[in-house]
């Protein structure tokens, strides 16, 4: 008798790990070295994964580093709607802060590679989505448009994604917890 639960999340879940490996080796390598200087064999090397597998899921290098941010801005984007979190918040300020201040010398080696704005280009488009959905989440603009949605959503994660920048170019002096609310306060005196 077939197992066909079983047998449709084995592939994913190889898929998954290769990824995971992947975006970890790259990511480890870029706090050691330029990104300039990592190589894909660099990256197979520590992964311990084959050339072919490689190619099979990313173009090259850029490629799975692009993936790497995406798969982040997505999972904190969404974070407050997957866990059902019955709160005013429309992002989760004080858990992504945190993170990324644990992650320092990750965003120093982005930031030496000039690859910081990759990531802010997709977080823009992630956050946006993530904020848009939990206005409508909210109840609390039930009368706004679609477009007005959309509007307020891209705004808003403009602003988170600035107070970020700021947050961390000043040295990540305050608590994550007080930007979470500082942000929210913003957001819910703006949207009125």
């Amino acid at each position: 008798m077939r197992k066909p639960n079983n047998q449709a999340r084995k592939p994913d879940e190889r898929v998954r790990r290769t990824h995971q490996r992947l975006g970890f080796a790259l990511l480890a390598l870029i706090q050691e070295k330029s990104y300039g200087e990592v190589t894909v064999r660099q990256i197979l090397q520590r992964a311990k994964v084959g050339r072919s597998t490689f190619y099979l899921h990313y173009r090259d290098k850029n490629d799975l580093l692009l993936s790497q941010l995406e798969k982040f801005s997505e999972i904190m984007s969404t974070a407050l709607s997957v866990r059902k979190e019955r709160s005013s918040r429309v992002v989760p300020v004080e858990e992504m802060f945190a993170h990324i201040a644990e992650q320092m010398p990750l965003y120093r080696a982005l930031k030496r590679a000039d690859r910081l704005n990759d990531f802010f280009e997709l977080a823009q488009v992630y956050f946006a989505r993530g904020i848009a959905q939990r206005l409508a989440e909210s109840g609390r603009l039930a009368k706004c448009s679609k477009r007005e949605m959309e509007i307020r959503a891209t705004a808003l994660a403009g602003s988170l994604l600035s107070l970020l920048r700021w947050w961390l170019d000043r040295g990540t002096k305050e608590p994550p917890k007080a930007m979470d609310e500082m942000f929210h306060q913003m957001v819910w005196k703006g949207v009125g």
